[in-house]
Parts: structure tokens; C-alpha cells; sequence
């Protein structure tokens, strides 16, 4: 069995563009439609998936801060450590939401509850 890096890195190109502008796309989506109809668990998923971008972005910024080591890995290489890195943030923040988080989600969920009327 042999791996294409070539392959996987056109791959993760793709990936990678799509993937940045396409959960911030669909969460800006979400929190722009009208919500006054969701259930009280549809609102909280919101809430929780706005949670889990905020920490990622959080995670991502963190990452910025520590300085990388001058390797001499090629470019593809670098391409794989970075996306299997932003698919940790993404899991990481994910988990981090679910286990009650920064308890940003809660604030909003009963913020948006107030603002619809579902008390």
C-alpha cells in the first residue's frame, strides 16, 4: 500500500478552503435566519455551535502565539500537519462546547429565549 502525498494534498487544499469559509458561512447562516420558530433544542445546538467556533478560533489564535520550529520538511508535509492540526481544533472545540464549555452557549441560549419570546 503506498501513499500519494500529491493526492492527499490536492485534497487538502480543496478541503482546506472549503472548510473555512464554509462553517463560518453556515453558522453566520444559522444566527442570521429567523430562529423565533426553533425548538428550545435547535436554538441550544446553535448556541452550542457558535460556542465550539468561538473556542476554535480561540485554539487557532493560541497556536499563533507559539513559535514554530524551522524544520525542513517539505510543503506537503506541512500541508498534512496543518490540516490533521485543524481537525483537532475543530474536534477539541466540539467536545469543549458539549461538556458545557466557556458557558458562552448558555448566556446566548437564554439571551435569544428572551429576545423570541420563549419564556
Amino acid at each position: 500500500m503506498s501513499l500519494d502525498l500529491n493526492a492527499i494534498n490536492s485534497n487538502y487544499s480543496n478541503y482546506n478552503t472549503d472548510t473555512a469559509s464554509t462553517s463560518a458561512g453556515k453558522l453566520e447562516e444559522t444566527l442570521k435566519s429567523d430562529l423565533s420558530e426553533a425548538t428550545e433544542e435547535e436554538l441550544m445546538g446553535v448556541c452550542k455551535d457558535f460556542e465550539a467556533y468561538f473556542i476554535e478560533q480561540m485554539f487557532k489564535a493560541m497556536q499563533r502565539m507559539v513559535p514554530e520550529s524551522e524544520d525542513n520538511t517539505s510543503a506537503s508535509t506541512k500541508q498534512l500537519r496543518d490540516y490533521y492540526k485543524e481537525q483537532m481544533n475543530q474536534s477539541f472545540a466540539e467536545q469543549a462546547s458539549e461538556n458545557g464549555g466557556l458557558g458562552i452557549a448558555q448566556v446566548l441560549y437564554e439571551q435569544m429565549k428572551r429576545n423570541y419570546g420563549m419564556e
